[in-house]
C-alpha cells in the first residue's frame, strides 16, 4: 500500500478556494449519514473532510468522492457544529480542478479575482481585434452577414477554438484519470470494467441524474437539464451547423433553424436568470456561498444569450449596422466564456462529474469481480479439505 505524507499546509491551502471550516468537526458522522448519495465505496463528505484535516494531500487528489457530492445541502442542514459540509465539497471541487490543470490557470483565477477577469479581458479583447481587422465589408442598404463575417472563416476559426479547448480539457481529464484511477484505483487493466460500465458513462453524461438523486430534489435536476440541454445544443447548432444556422437567409417560423434556436434560447435564458436569482435571494443551501466563479459562469451566459436575441433581432429587422455591431459584441462575450470557463472554471464540472461517476462504477465492478474470485477460491479450497470417507 503507498505511504500518504503528511502535508501541514494543505488545509490552509484548500481555505483559499472557497469555505472549509472543519476545525469544529467532531467526527460524528451525520453528514454521511443523511446523505443519500453516500455509500461505502464513497463515504463523503466525512472522508474528504477528514483527508483534508490529516493532511493527507495524494489521498485526497486520488479520491472521487467530491465529484459524487450534488451538494443538495443536507448534510450542512443537519451537521450539529454548522461546519457546512456541502459547502466544503463544492470548495474541495474548486482545489480539485486546480489539480487536474497542468497549465496552472485553473489555480490562479480561482485564487485571484484579477487573473480570472483578466484571462476574460485578454481574450476578449484579442476576438475584438481580429473582429476590426479582418472582418468583410459593411453592406449598409441591408443585411449580409456572410459578406461582414465570411461563414467559413467564422468556421474555421470555430473549429480552432474547438481543438484548443478539446486539448486543454481532455488533457486535464487525462490527469483526473491518472489520479483516481493509476494511483488511487486499478489502472488501465480491467478493460473489461472500462468496457462493462460506459452505459454508466452515457447515461449520466446525457441525463445527469444525479441532480435528481441528490436529497430526492427533481426539480433541481429538471432546472439544471434545461439548462445544459440548451447550451449543448446551441454550442452544437453555432459550431457544428454553422452554414447552416449562420445565414442571410429569413426563414419561416416553423423551419427547424429556428425553433431548435428559440428553443435553446429559452432554455438558456430560462436556467441562467434562475440560477442568478437564486444567488442573490440565497434561500437554498447551495446558494448561501458564492465564489467569483459561481457568478462569472451564468452571467456570461445570460450576456451571450441576450447579445444572441439581439443579434437575431436586428437581423430580421433589417438594420445593418446593429446587426454587424452586435456580432462582434455577441463574439467577444461568447469566446471568452468558452476559452476560459470551459476548461479551466466552473463549467469543466459538466465534463468531471460524469467521469466521476463513472470511474467510480469502474472500481466497484472490479471490486465485486475480485470479491467473486475470493469467495469462489475460498469455496474451492474449502471443498479441497472435506473428509475423505473410506468404508
Amino acid at each position: 500500500m503507498m505511504e500518504s505524507i503528511v502535508d501541514p499546509t494543505l488545509l490552509a491551502e484548500i481555505r483559499r478556494y472557497g469555505h472549509f471550516d472543519v476545525d469544529a468537526c467532531f467526527n460524528c458522522g451525520s453528514c454521511a449519514a443523511v446523505c443519500a448519495l453516500s455509500k461505502d465505496s464513497a463515504l463523503f463528505p466525512r472522508r474528504s473532510m477528514r483527508f483534508a484535516q490529516l493532511g493527507l494531500r495524494e489521498p485526497l487528489k486520488r479520491n472521487l468522492d467530491s465529484w459524487l457530492c450534488y451538494y443538495c445541502g443536507d448534510c450542512s442542514t443537519t451537521c450539529p457544529r454548522q461546519t457546512e459540509p456541502g459547502e466544503s465539497m463544492m470548495t474541495l471541487r474548486r482545489w480539485l480542478t486546480a489539480q487536474y490543470d497542468w497549465t496552472g490557470l485553473s489555480r490562479r483565477m480561482y485564487l485571484s479575482p484579477g487573473w480570472e477577469l483578466g484571462a476574460l479581458a485578454a481574450v476578449g479583447g484579442l476576438v475584438a481585434w481580429l473582429i476590426s481587422s479582418f472582418h468583410g465589408p459593411m453592406v449598409l442598404d441591408h443585411v449580409e452577414m456572410n459578406t461582414f463575417a465570411p461563414v467559413w472563416t467564422v468556421h474555421t476559426f470555430d473549429m480552432i477554438l474547438v481543438v484548443v479547448l478539446s486539448f486543454f480539457l481532455l488533457s486535464n481529464v487525462a490527469r483526473m484519470w491518472w489520479f483516481t484511477m493509476v494511483q488511487g484505483g486499478p489502472g488501465w487493466r480491467p478493460l473489461g470494467a472500462y468496457a462493462a460500465e460506459l452505459k454508466t458513462l452515457i447515461l449520466h453524461s446525457a441525463t445527469q441524474l444525479r441532480f435528481g438523486e441528490c436529497g430526492k430534489d427533481y426539480g433541481r435536476w429538471i432546472k439544471h437539464w434545461v439548462l445544459a440541454t440548451g447550451y449543448v445544443t446551441m454550442f452544437t447548432l453555432i459550431v457544428g451547423f454553422l452554414w447552416w444556422f449562420q445565414t442571410d437567409n429569413i426563414y419561416p417560423l416553423h423551419h427547424p433553424q429556428r425553433w431548435l434556436g428559440y428553443l435553446a434560447t429559452a432554455a438558456l435564458l430560462y436556467g441562467t436568470v434562475e440560477i442568478l436569482v437564486g444567488r442573490l435571494r440565497k434561500g437554498e443551501q447551495l446558494h448561501k456561498f458564492s465564489d467569483l466563479s459561481d457568478w462569472l459562469f451564468p452571467i456570461l451566459l445570460l450576456l451571450t444569450t441576450v447579445t444572441g436575441i439581439s443579434l437575431h433581432i436586428f437581423r430580421y429587422a433589417g438594420w445593418p449596422q446593429g446587426t454587424y455591431a452586435m456580432y462582434a459584441i455577441h463574439l467577444v462575450v461568447a469566446v471568452p466564456m468558452l476559452a476560459v470557463e470551459v476548461p479551466f472554471g466552473k463549467w469543466a464540472h459538466l465534463t468531471y462529474r460524469p467521469l466521476a461517476i463513472y470511474f467510480q462504477a469502474v472500481k466497484d465492478n472490479v471490486l465485486r469481480r475480485q470479491l467473486r474470485e475470493d469467495a469462489a477460491g475460498a469455496g474451492a479450497e474449502s471443498g479441497s479439505r472435506q473428509p475423505v470417507q473410506v468404508g
